[in-house]
């Protein structure tokens, strides 16, 4: 006798497909060092060290690289990190940590 299964239904919620979503972009400057943004990133995103190179080339080229894409107030969180992170120690002109911003995520929300 054929078996025959029950698909439960998946309910989505209009929450659930509302929420917006949100970039968080490190800015470029010129008071950090690679090794700076490299460390920075590894120890708040826990990026391996290729990834956190790939945003430092990033941010050095274009000025701004995203480094995480969530909600609101992970992305709030995950500037606010960044720009307490504090100054690079490899560069006396370094006075304090870099910026970031956040952004809403394009195509999403």
């Amino acid at each position: 006798m054929p078996r025959t299964f029950a698909t439960p239904e998946i309910e989505t919620g209009e929450h659930d497909q509302l929420t917006p979503l949100f970039n968080v972009v490190l800015l470029d400057d010129d008071d950090h060092t690679y090794d700076y943004v490299i460390e920075m990133l590894c120890k708040i995103f826990l990026f391996p060290a290729e990834v956190a190179f790939r945003h430092a080339v990033e941010v050095d080229t274009a000025g701004r690289t995203i480094v995480m894409t969530c909600e609101r107030d992970q992305a709030e969180y995950g500037r606010d990190q960044i720009q307490a992170y504090g100054a690079d120690p490899r560069m006396p002109k370094s006075k304090g940590s870099m910026s970031a911003i956040i952004e809403p995520a394009v195509g999403h929300g």
